[in-house]
């Protein structure tokens, strides 16, 4: 939609305006450059989902507000230098994120092979050098410094996502647990070792149903980054 023919085309401008308004409510501002990279991505996006199904939304609409703007909707709860997207998928909330906040470091981690070529692709053409892809599955990963924020977009229920990011999470780590669906029965699961800082629902232009996202952090003598056992209860 936004390639050299369409610059400037009229369904190109109205779709720019209608991002940097739906960002605007979501208390993010966009500026004309990241409003323009980000049709770019889903530009990228919708040519290789022709060949590879890299997402089941093959409406621009759809994308625009299941992929742009509902990833957008955590922006204001990042907090930190470094973040790590676990189960990135096609880049989403990872991609999104590092356009409209190029002072941080972003690690999307997929397990896909075809999925992280796609963010590898997508982080090349868009120069976002804040971007690092990471093939591999997340209980394989132990970093030697823990990230500051650590967000998940409906990767698994939350006891076993917490159980499989806490290697990646020191004391002050942010965990931002995103749903389509409210987490309290999830969080009657939640392990001792993790303190929950915020339950929200979140509205995203465009989308009939709300969002939930749990903010959530090891807490206090249980902010060890010792390796959860995986047969949590999930």
């Amino acid at each position: 939609m936004t390639g050299a023919g369409s610059v400037g085309s009229e369904a190109d401008n109205e779709e720019r305006a209608r991002l940097i308004e739906g960002a605007s409510a979501l208390g993010v501002t966009l500026g004309e450059s990241q409003a323009r990279k980000l049709q770019r991505l889903l530009d990228e996006l919708a040519r290789w989902n022709r060949a590879y199904n890299l997402t089941s939304i093959v409406d621009r609409n759809g994308m625009l507000t299941h992929h742009l703007l509902d990833s957008l909707s955590v922006a204001p709860h990042v907090a930190g230098e470094t973040v790590a997207d676990v189960g990135t998928g096609a880049g989403f909330p990872g991609l999104p994120l590092a356009i409209v906040d190029p002072q941080r470091r972003y690690t999307l981690i997929d397990s896909g092979n075809k999925k992280i070529r796609f963010v590898a692709h997508a982080a090349r053409s868009l120069g976002l050098e804040n971007v690092e892809p990471v093939h591999a599955r997340v209980e394989d990963l132990d970093p030697a410094v823990p990230f500051d924020t650590v967000v998940a977009r409906a990767f698994a229920p939350l006891p076993r996502l917490l159980a499989l990011v806490r290697p990646l999470c020191g004391p002050q780590t942010r965990v931002l647990a995103m749903k389509s669906v409210r987490l309290d029965e999830e969080l009657l699961a939640l392990d001792p070792c993790w303190q929950l800082d915020r339950n929200l629902l979140l509205t995203i232009p465009g989308l009939a149903a709300s969002r939930a996202l749990a903010v959530l952090r090891l807490a206090g003598e249980g902010s060890g980054r010792g390796r959860e056992s995986l047969n949590s209860p999930a």
